[in-house]
This record gives structure tokens, C-alpha cells and sequence, in this order.
């Protein structure tokens, strides 16, 4: 409710939807004092509209079982509670990954689908699955945002560790297909950008998004209020 545009009141218009009083009272003084008088006279409402397509990527890695697993629900559920108050548009998918041949995209909410109990149910559903292969979900939600009309995007991703899998992705393999992918992503005109809880060292972090392209919250605890704090700040 913080960011949300409410209306805002534009005084001595040239047309509007009302009289100016004060402005009127000066127009007519004017002219009693032979004084040509303003047409500016009107107040006009403008309603300022926040044109924004968000996707959020949730990590659902097998690190991420147990208790970082319950925060990212409680997380999400807060996240799309703020989202419904303000009206922008969002999805949210979760990802894991197997190889190559098995990367995986689940839908949890998709652009057109209003936010109600099905979707609540959704993210009471997810788990913890397989591996952190990221740079194919990010091509995928590139491609979905892609098909969104609007004058912002943004793709967050929320997750608890660099790029890996079993197979050659982990390692350096994994970090360069993840920041080509998100270099294919900008070029969409797409603004990606990462929650990380991660605890170890970030340098992969800022060679994928670059230095001001995430954010690491060092206290799971607080996840579910930082979350809609940083999509505030990213959005304004």
C-alpha cells in the first residue's frame, strides 16, 4: 500500500472535471481590475498507472528442503498479498533441473491467472526437488515476459546458491550459461535481478548480474518482509 499511486489533484488546468475555486476568485478579480484572467481555472484528476510485468523464479533445489523451503512459502504468500494490493502484474515459477534433458519449470501462477485460494494452494505445494539449473528457466520466463505488454519488466530470481547440477553445468560450465542467459534477457529489455541466501563467497553472483544486480540477505528469519521491501525499492 505504500507504493501504490493513489490520484493526484491538478490545479488551475485548462479544462477539467472541476471548478478551481481559488483560481476562479483571482480570474474574476482580474477582470473587475481590467486585467485579462487566467483560463487556467479547472482541477483535472490524474491517475498516475504503474505499468509493470513482474516474473519471480523460485529456486526449488534440493538444498533448499527443510526450513529455507517453509520461508520461501511464507515468503511468496506475503509477496502476492503486496502484489494484489498495488495491482501490477506477476507471475511466479519455480525451477529445478536434472541434466540437460530434464530441466524443469513449474508454473505456480501465471500472468493471467487472478491470485485466490488456487494459487495459495500452489505455493503450499511446493518442494524441494533436484538441482540449480538456471539458465534455461531464465530463458524461458525471458521468452514469457517477452509476450507481456508493458513498460517495465522484471525478472527476480530468488535462490539459495550458484548455478550446479551432477553432470558438467556445475563449475564454470553453469555460471556462463546462467550469465549469458541473463545477458539475452537484457537485451529483451528485461531487468534481471537476484535474492540471494547463499552464505558463501558472491563473486559469481556479481560476474552473472553485476555488482548491483543482487542482494544477499544474510537472515533466512527475515526473508518473507525483505522480499516485498526489495521489489519496492527495485519498482519505484
Amino acid at each position: 500500500e505504500c507504493i501504490r499511486q493513489d490520484q493526484i489533484l491538478l490545479r488551475r488546468q485548462k479544462e477539467g472535471d472541476e471548478v478551481d475555486l481559488d483560481a476562479a476568485v483571482e480570474a474574476l478579480s482580474d477582470m473587475k481590475a481590467g486585467q485579462t484572467p487566467s483560463e487556467r481555472v479547472f482541477v483535472r484528476l490524474n491517475r498516475q498507472h504503474r505499468d509493470i510485468a513482474t516474473a519471480f523464479l523460485i529456486d526449488l533445489s534440493g538444498s533448499t528442503s527443510g526450513w529455507i523451503n517453509d520461508t520461501e512459502r511464507m515468503a511468496l504468500l506475503i509477496l502476492c498479498e503486496a502484489m494484489d494490493q498495488i495491482e501490477d502484474r506477476f507471475a511466479i515459477y519455480g525451477f529445478s533441473g536434472q541434466t540437460r534433458k530434464r530441466c524443469e519449470l513449474f508454473r505456480i501462477k501465471g500472468f493471467e491467472e487472478p491470485y485466490g485460494d488456487r494459487i495459495k494452494k500452489r505455493i503450499a505445494g511446493i518442494r524441494a526437488r533436484e538441482y540449480t539449473r538456471m539458465g534455461p528457466p531464465i530463458r524461458r520466463l525471458t521468452e514469457i515476459l517477452g509476450e507481456v505488454d508493458a513498460r517495465s519488466k522484471l525478472l527476480l530470481t530468488l535462490s539459495d546458491g550458484k548455478p550446479d547440477d551432477y553432470d558438467a553445468y556445475s563449475g564454470d560450465y553453469g555460471i556462463e550459461d546462467t550469465r549469458q542467459a541473463l545477458a539475452e534477457t537484457r537485451k529483451q529489455g528485461i531487468h534481471p535481478f537476484c535474492i540471494t541466501i547463499d552464505k558463501a563467497e558472491h563473486s559469481y553472483l556479481a560476474h552473472m548480474y553485476g555488482h548491483t544486480g543482487y542482494v544477499f540477505i544474510d537472515n533466512l528469519a527475515k526473508l518473507p518482509l525483505k522480499v516485498p521491501e526489495i521489489y519496492r525499492k527495485l519498482t519505484t
